[in-house]
């Protein structure tokens, strides 16, 4: 009868519990593991900060990137597309092919038959080509600081710049965070594919004291796991 009121209970407050079993192990949890994108922010991350490289200018970058990104379905994607496009006064620019998702790190595309590659810092560590200049690197890793997540674009052998986004936590994030201390949770981490200075960020506007970044899907699933091992965890979010 107590699981059976629970159950009910829960399934008026819009919470879909699949039997007596997940309720009762909600009951021993004392760990909590957020995803961070769509989950404690908006998921409506929004274009930030442009910066050309030497050489280039800010049209050259914006143009390029909308080719490839306007071909992809990633959150992040559309947002530099429509911040390009709020920046550009004429949206003409080169056609991209062949658009290829390269999981935790971007996107490859063709451009006049010429590789284009958009990602993160690791991703330029693990393709063919020349590194990332240090001057562009050092302006990458400043927005980081800033809780921004970056995106590197090259063309060929050739750095055309970078570009900074921002996802806003959610507006009630802290507020729950909060009420889940108050109700005995003890420990809660963020866990998020964003570099760790951006999930540190977000991690400490919405107050959770553990962020773990740079991971991939199937890191994520390790850290469970770990958690796991000590304490009965739960984990919010479709990371």
């Amino acid at each position: 009868s107590a699981v059976l009121s629970g159950v009910g209970r829960a399934a008026r407050g819009g919470v879909l519990v699949k039997g007596g079993g997940p309720l009762e192990h909600l009951g021993r949890v004392g760990a909590i593991a957020f995803d961070k994108t769509g989950t404690l922010t908006a998921g409506k991350p929004q274009l930030t900060d442009v910066l050309p490289a030497d050489g280039r200018s800010e049209t050259e970058l914006l143009q390029l990137a909308v080719a490839i990104e306007r071909l992809s379905d990633h959150p992040l994607a559309a947002a530099v597309v429509q911040g390009a496009q709020d920046r550009l006064k004429a949206d003409v620019g080169p056609q991209a092919h062949d658009v290829k998702a390269i999981t935790g790190r971007g996107v490859s595309a063709s451009v006049n038959g010429t590789t284009v590659y958009i990602g993160n810092e690791r991703l330029f560590t693990e393709v063919e080509g020349p590194p990332v200049p240090v001057s562009l690197a050092k302006a990458v890793g400043a927005l980081r600081e800033s809780g921004r997540t970056t995106m590197i674009v090259r063309q060929g052998n050739d750095y055309f710049g970078a570009l900074g986004l921002m996802d806003t936590p959610r507006s009630a994030a802290r507020e729950v965070v909060a009420r889940l201390r108050e109700l005995g949770i003890r420990r809660m981490i963020m866990l998020s594919g964003d570099s760790q200075q951006v999930a540190a960020a977000i991690a400490q506007q919405v107050g959770i004291d553990e962020a773990i970044g740079d991971l991939m899907p199937e890191d994520k699933v390790e850290a469970i796991k770990r958690l796991s091992q000590s304490e009965g965890v739960a984990m919010v979010g479709d990371g």
